[in-house]
């Protein structure tokens, strides 16, 4: 096949991600959908970002609100129709926005109709499309894998008595990628959505397409003793060493396959989402060699730790092992506590926000925001009654699920609803409460408050396109500071040092010893810090680029 142009739009460019169920409802049913996506496309150009990652609306029963799939090449009917899709996908190029969506292939809902085969005996055409085993002698499960959600990751099933494995929920079976069948039928379903104009993908649970064939135990990690953050410790599923169910060899296959597809439509892309036991080590292992992933992201920002020497561990350790890797940052998602409460507490700072903003922005690789972060909206308080999450609804009280990141986006403070729906006559509730919380941080008033937070996005997302270091080029780390986090972006002659005080208190910082005259660079709407001969005096939370002149 003939390998198609690629503009790398993607290299550097910033991806918004929509949450569809909570963006923006069209019809008044509570639910946001496609058509409401579509008719919001103008704030997420007016922000300035490059492009927009759609959650999944494909058919679904919607046990996980949509990572379960039972149809990969339909839109479900509560977002529309493949018009509506057509529609969006038109409106978004218009506006010079890409479109990527959210391609879930680890695993289907048990309502797929290849689910509903393969379980139906064992020896029809799809008998192995999934990953069935036979039960141990005294009747318990192959081996000792758990689910993300809780539990076993084997379900046992009484029409073909044997158990099949499920990651995630048990109505979310894992498909069986050593069969070439299998891989061959869901590349088939990327297809008819790069013919339909898509110009990419994220690529949910990237890591978990194959699993150890022989089927052997995971070691133990043991029980987290509270000093491991990557470990939570109410879900036993950190207490094992993924060695086994996740991360095979075969994985990196298949995505060579994956990527050899891409290749063939101009100008697309895909992310992939890593979760591992050393997740940075594997997004420079995918990453690595143009022939596998584009891009992908881990989950070392989307935790609690924000510390200028915590910042700086992770883009060493990531510069270390990425040769020609491309990490895609994000400080959040629809499956995380917000950032804004995770780094920020129950206040959070406005500074704070605008730095890690900012920070995020001139990391090498391509930023990602998650719907709403640019209002500086906190993790909304759900009450138990109200949980929609599976995942919430199993692990509550200690882990309040995640729910608190999907509540309706708000952009009209004014409305009952802060404007979720775009019609009078409402049919329905929205599926998750309005956090009136977030009412005095709606779109619609921080669009006229010169200073507010949405604002500083608008300025930081511009004067970023008019920086090419900030886009395309290296990365250096200076040393570790305890208060400051700094490196230098370089393309050609041209540096910027990039300079973020993640602390309370007031913080210095010496210039590179070998820059000469020095200037703050303007109009990036980031402030807090000031040059004083060759240092560089920060605020609390405060930062600067500068330039060598």
């Amino acid at each position: 096949m003939t390998k198609a142009a690629n503009n790398n739009w993607w290299r550097g460019g910033v991806i918004y991600q929509i949450y569809p169920r909570s963006f923006a409802d069209s019809n008044g049913d509570g639910i946001g959908d496609l058509a409401g996506v579509t008719a919001r496309l103008d704030y997420v150009a007016q922000l300035g970002a490059d492009g927009i990652w759609l959650s999944p609306f494909f058919k679904s029963p919607m046990k996980d609100f949509g990572y379960d799939v039972s149809d990969y090449c339909d839109v479900d009917p509560m977002f529309g129709t493949l018009a509506d899709f057509r529609a969006l996908v038109e409106r978004a190029h218009a506006l010079g926005l890409k479109v990527m969506i959210d391609q879930v292939l680890s695993h289907s809902a048990d309502q797929h109709p290849w689910f509903v085969e393969s379980r139906s005996s064992k020896d029809n055409p799809k008998a192995d499309w999934y990953v069935w085993a036979d039960a141990k002698s005294d009747g318990t499960p192959p081996n000792n894998w758990l689910s993300i959600f809780g539990g076993s990751a084997w379900q046992w099933d009484t029409r073909r008595c044997q158990y099949y494995m499920h990651n995630f929920l048990t109505s979310q079976p894992d498909l069986n990628f050593h069969n070439p069948e299998v891989q061959d039928a869901l590349l088939g379903t990327v297809k008819f959505w790069l013919d339909l104009g898509v110009d990419g993908y994220r690529l949910d649970t990237a890591n978990f397409y194959f699993h150890d064939a022989k089927l052997r135990d995971n070691p133990p990690r043991g029980r987290p003793t509270g000093e491991d953050p990557a470990v939570n410790a109410v879900n036993p599923y950190g207490w094992q060493w993924h060695k086994h169910d996740k991360s095979q060899p075969e994985n990196l296959v298949f995505l060579q396959r994956l990527r050899t597809l891409l290749d063939e439509y101009p100008n697309t892309t895909m992310v992939g989402e890593i979760g591992d036991d050393d997740g940075l080590a594997r997004v420079a292992e995918y990453t690595q060699g143009g022939d596998k992933l584009h891009m992908a992201y881990c989950f070392d920002l989307l935790g609690s730790a924000h510390s200028a020497p915590y910042i700086h561990s992770v883009l060493e350790r990531f510069e270390q092992l990425a040769g020609g890797g491309w990490p895609c940052w994000a400080l959040s998602n629809h499956d995380v506590t917000r950032f804004a409460t995770r780094w920020g507490g129950d206040t959070p700072n406005p500074q704070l926000l605008r730095l890690a903003a900012a920070m995020q922005m001139s990391l090498r690789g391509s930023p990602c925001i998650y719907q709403g972060d640019e209002l500086g909206l906190p993790e909304a308080v759900i009450a138990f009654e109200d949980l929609q999450d599976p995942y919430g609804i199993t692990m509550w009280p200690e882990f309040k699920g995640r729910d608190g990141c999907r509540t309706p986006m708000p952009w009209q403070a004014s409305a009952d609803d802060l404007g979720f729906s775009a019609v009078d006559v409402v049919t329905s509730k929205p599926w998750l409460p309005v956090a009136h919380a977030h009412q005095s941080l709606a779109a619609d008033v921080q669009a006229q408050q010169p200073d507010s937070l949405l604002n500083f996005y608008r300025q930081l997302l511009a004067w970023r396109k008019q920086q090419s270091p900030l886009i395309n080029g290296r990365l250096q780390l200076l040393p570790s500071h305890p208060q400051v986090l700094a490196f230098v972006r370089s393309e050609g002659a041209q540096q910027i040092l990039c300079v973020f005080n993640f602390s309370d208190a007031e913080a210095t910082f010496a210039l590179p010893a070998a820059w000469g005259e020095a200037a703050l660079l303007p109009s990036s709407g980031l402030d807090g810090a000031g040059l004083q001969g060759r240092t560089l005096v920060c605020k609390p939370w405060g930062g600067a680029f500068v330039a060598a002149v």
